[in-house]
């Protein structure tokens, strides 16, 4: 599915990132995975229609756009992500803070 200019796969089912998994109000983003370069809503999405070669973002490149919001578009780096308060620093919609729990699922801690 497009969304604000970018292409995004997985089970999408709005024009702001929500999918089959995560579909509340503040499930609005959409991560870029490291090993094809691909935007999904949530890695149970890329488990299940992505490349079969999972791997996570290394920590020299945490100044890469990965991080798309759903509402506005924008693409944040991982630092920004990070350092956002789980809100869009763009748009200033709010992100569900839910998503740190999988943050070792996309990123290298």
């Amino acid at each position: 599915m497009q969304i604000k200019g970018h292409t995004v796969l997985g089970k999408v089912l709005d024009e702001e990132t929500r999918c089959s998994h995560y579909h509340t109000e503040i499930d609005r983003v959409a991560m870029k995975f490291y090993c094809c370069d691909t935007y999904y809503p949530c890695y149970k999405c890329h488990d299940e229609d992505g490349c079969n070669n999972s791997c996570i973002w290394p920590k020299e490149k945490f100044d890469e756009k990965a991080v798309l919001c759903g509402t506005c578009g924008h693409e944040l780096t991982i630092s920004e992500y990070f350092t956002s308060g789980s809100k869009c620093p763009t748009c200033s919609s709010l992100f569900n803070p839910g998503c740190s729990l999988h943050r070792h699922l996309y990123f290298e801690t």
